[in-house]
């Protein structure tokens, strides 16, 4: 009785919050819709839904199919995608999972020549997962992730492509530039710009400042490495980021790389892979394109 359309269904009116707009974004017509589901709920004699006003609410039942949905709906896509690219005689697209953000021009060196060395091959990149890159892996929204903090589970096999030490940024300007490593007590006083994620996922929280139990003045949200790195060079703030990073745009910025305690924070970036299947040949080039960048 149930079938993928009801997934579908379920997961449009999850993502638009009423009937009217998910029939929108399905191509079909509000009464087609309710009908469909009228049918699951007749069958299964439960609700899907109940009305809140002009917007949806998921019953039990309704939540349950919803994450049936955000499970088996990635995998149905990902299986026509490929079947696709078959029929149309392509090699194939690389999903690419990022779960570091300043990666990207990292990753640019690396997509460049795979561009010219895997012809008809393209390259989609994703940054907001649903629950997490892992999951957006072992769920087929991905085929690769991209990630300074590998979550081992038996299914995904990681490789690492390269260490950096994790470093404070600081403006030419500021006192801590004159050091060659800092103390958490040390940033007290001082602005922290981070990128919008988590605090315990952010390294200077979770192996700096919050294991000593040390604190910051402000800390403020800035989406784009860039804008940060012109308000740390204008003394507005300071930034942890990879120190190769912070080497290629002292180049154009007045920005100081500081370690982070004596010992400094070392990370490696893995690149993660679903095992117990083939891998094509243009993701084994990705990933050897990978270390050598």
């Amino acid at each position: 009785m149930l079938d993928r359309n009801h997934l579908t269904i379920i997961n449009a009116v999850s993502e638009a919050g009423t009937v009217t707009q998910a029939a929108e974004i399905l191509c079909l017509t509000q009464s087609a819709l309710s009908h469909a589901i009228k049918k699951v709920e007749n069958h299964y004699q439960l609700q899907i839904w109940q009305k809140e006003g002009r917007k949806l609410r998921l019953t039990q039942g309704g939540s349950l199919l919803l994450n049936l949905a955000n499970r088996l709906l990635p995998q149905f896509e990902h299986a026509e995608l490929q079947l696709a690219q078959i029929a149309q005689g392509k090699k194939g697209i690389l999903r690419i999972g990022m779960e570091c953000h300043p990666c990207y021009q990292w990753l640019l060196k690396t997509v460049k020549p795979f561009l010219a060395q895997c012809d008809g091959v393209d390259v989609d990149v994703r940054q907001k997962f649903q629950f997490g890159g892992l999951s957006a892996l072992l769920g087929y929204e991905i085929d690769l992730l991209i990630t300074p903090d590998p979550l081992f589970h038996h299914n995904v096999i990681y490789t690492p492509v390269f260490d950096y030490e994790h470093v404070l940024v600081v403006s030419g300007q500021s006192s801590l530039a004159k050091k060659d490593w800092v103390n958490p007590t040390d940033l007290s006083t001082e602005t922290l710009i981070t990128y919008p994620v988590e605090a315990s996922r952010l390294d200077i929280f979770s192996h700096f400042l919050t294991p000593a139990g040390a604190s910051i003045r402000r800390h403020k949200i800035i989406e784009t490495t860039e804008i940060m790195l012109q308000m740390v060079a204008a003394n507005r703030g300071i930034a942890a980021l990879p120190r190769w990073l912070v080497e290629e745009y002292q180049l154009q910025m007045d920005v100081v790389p500081v370690s982070l305690s004596a010992n400094g924070i070392r990370k490696s970036i893995h690149l993660g892979v679903r095992v117990n299947e083939s891998m094509p040949d243009y993701l084994k080039t990705f990933i050897a394109l990978s270390k050598q960048s």
